[in-house]
């Protein structure tokens, strides 16, 4: 067989695979939807843990992460998140060193402010819960930890 009938043959049957392969993905399962709105503080913390996350995970170190803590963290929690940050050197977002697979962002209920907990999937069976605390009327994280601030 020539080279060139190789190199055509190999690429007839990538083409094959790639498009058996997209189609058995875009046709596996039922189709998803995500929705939300920008008043509700549920949708926000969501948006920003999974903003956050993608950010951490595309660009290592890069900006986007700093910009996202600045639109959605109070200016004193940025400055507490920091402090925290030198003293335990891991991110103080995930509370990790590294980037969980998943994450899922339930409300946990309060009055007078946001509660969510935020759960960080790591593996097939490894999780972790921090409680993110948001001001209902300026939409800013004040605080992530493992209890929520109601509960120190």
């Amino acid at each position: 067989m020539s080279s060139k009938t190789r190199i055509a043959l190999t690429a007839g049957v990538l083409a094959v695979a790639l498009g058996l392969g997209a189609g058995v993905q875009a046709s596996a399962g039922t189709p998803r939807s995500v929705s939300g709105k920008p008043s509700d503080n549920i949708t926000r913390i969501a948006d920003f843990y999974g903003a956050y996350i993608d950010a951490v995970t595309d660009e290592d170190s890069g900006n986007l992460g700093t910009a996202l803590r600045s639109h959605y963290l109070t200016p004193a929690f940025q400055k507490e998140l920091n402090a925290w940050e030198k003293k335990n050197h891991a991110n103080g977002v995930l509370r990790a060193q590294n980037v969980p697979l998943a994450w899922k962002v339930t409300d946990n209920g309060t009055t007078d402010h946001t509660e969510a907990v935020i759960t960080l999937t790591w593996g097939k069976s490894s999780t972790t819960k921090l409680v993110v605390d948001m001001t209902r009327g300026s939409h800013k994280i004040f605080h992530i930890g493992e209890k929520g601030i109601g509960r120190k």
